[in-house]
């Protein structure tokens, strides 16, 4: 059976608001993004929307060529997945970002792992929520939490991982490299990225023009 491989990366980017967390975590990483490739430049998670305003956050397809991003500390583990696995993966997830203006960040949620109690939010994620919840409903992760408890380290314990670095992300040895058949790929990801996203865009507003047309014609 053909496998293919996704990543998570854990990171630190320093701020007080990661201290704040760190502190009371205990842990060295607070956030977490799924990578569909090693190159890590199809990266998605849940958080802040601009760099320097953490208070406005939702669904975000990470670029880390920003420094506030290149100065962070991470690390990065790779999974094997079934292709159907990862195509149903890929397709959960553009289908979110051409989505994204409907999803918020669940800072509410972030109280609940606090609690220990979870706050089901309608379309609203924090980041380890959002990768245990894509996981789960691929059938990839298996872990007895609900997602809305999940924390960045309970993933990073997860014995299915793979370590692959560990140190500050500018140093990532594939960081933006792009091999000929890794680069073919990319552009094919990206290309069919757009390619769902416009198509979804369409199909929209032609179910907007048709309820429209409805409504003038009764």
């Amino acid at each position: 059976m053909k496998t293919k491989t996704i990543y998570l990366l854990f990171s630190s980017t320093g701020t007080l608001l990661a201290r704040t967390i760190d502190l009371y975590t205990r842990t060295s990483y607070n956030h977490v993004s799924i990578a569909l490739d090693q190159s890590l430049n199809l990266v998605y998670s849940f958080g802040r929307k601009r760099p320097k305003n953490p208070f406005i956050g939702g669904f975000v397809k990470e670029n880390f060529n920003l420094p506030f991003f290149l100065e962070s500390n991470c690390a990065i583990y790779q999974l094997k997945v079934t292709e159907q696995e990862y195509e149903q993966l890929k397709e959960k997830i553009l289908l979110m970002e051409a989505q994204e203006h409907l999803y918020r960040y669940n800072f509410l949620g972030l109280f609940g792992v606090i609690l220990n109690k979870e706050i089901p939010r309608q379309n609203a994620y924090f980041c380890s929520q959002f990768v245990a919840t894509v996981l789960k409903e691929c059938g990839i992760y298996h872990g007895s939490k609900p997602p809305g408890l999940i924390r960045p380290q309970d993933l990073r314990e997860w014995r299915e991982l793979t370590f692959v670095y560990q140190g500050k992300l500018e140093s990532y040895p594939h960081l933006n490299e792009q091999p000929e058949e890794e680069e073919n790929n990319l552009i094919y990801q990206v290309f069919s990225t757009y390619y769902f996203i416009i198509n979804y865009q369409l199909y929209r507003t032609k179910n907007r023009v048709l309820k429209t047309l409805r409504y003038f014609r009764y």
